[in-house]
């Protein structure tokens, strides 16, 4: 499994290039690329762009992950919680790929509404992230990186463990917003902001309460 793992993103890359140099030809010369909170196109780009921007950016994106465990100073922590991490990479490829996919179809003439298709995998990538930051320990690269969770492990953990919650929280939040679609991206959308700068703030206030406690 965690071989599995490991290489889904080199796999899902290489399918999404797959795809890309299939479908060129089938192409508009004008390619959809970006909808409104309503599902309306309110976007476009050239066809080579609407093509293989995404495959680049995951050809991009497996080099960062690639490089991020070995350059941080605190690798070893990384290493405590790696095999989370690979999963919530994996799942970050999965994700574009779908996102691709769901534009590839558009432009080949599907019609739908592109927010329903994508608010559950939206959900599903922050109840990943929810799992990735309860469970990292302190690094320069992952988590919820303010200077007071990096100042003081204590804070980092308490931090991370309510984000942890906090961020599965809005998964379900942005599930249960697809009963009015309509809202459904702007509910995402004020959860998660609201929710990072709660935890910004909440980081802020635990790192004065442990300074507080000492003197």
């Amino acid at each position: 499994m965690k071989k599995i793992v490991a290489i889904l993103p080199v796999v899902i890359t290489l399918a999404c290039f797959a795809a890309a140099f299939y479908v060129y030809p089938l192409l508009p010369e004008r390619v959809a690329s970006h909808w409104n909170a309503a599902g309306e196109v309110n976007g476009y780009m050239s066809k080579f762009w609407g093509a293989f921007l995404m495959p680049i950016m995951a050809f991009g994106m497996l080099g960062l992950f690639w490089l991020v465990p070995k350059i941080d100073p605190r690798r070893r922590n990384i290493q405590e919680f790696f095999g989370t991490f690979q999963l919530f990479i994996a799942c970050v490829f999965l994700f574009f790929a779908y996102i691709y996919a769901l534009t590839l179809w558009w432009n080949l003439g599907g019609r739908f509404n592109l927010t329903v298709f994508m608010v559950p995998a939206l959900a599903a990538l922050f109840y990943m992230m929810g799992e990735l930051v309860a469970k990292a320990r302190p690094n320069w690269f992952i988590g919820i990186r303010t200077p007071w969770t990096l100042e003081n492990e204590t804070v980092w953990s308490k931090t991370h463990a309510l984000g942890g919650r906090l961020y599965k929280f809005c998964a379900l939040v942005t599930l249960l917003s697809l009963l009015v679609p309509q809202v459904a991206i702007w509910v995402l959308l004020i959860s998660i902001i609201g929710v990072s700068l709660f935890l910004v703030m909440y980081s802020y206030l635990e790192f004065q309460r442990q300074e507080n406690s000492r003197s």
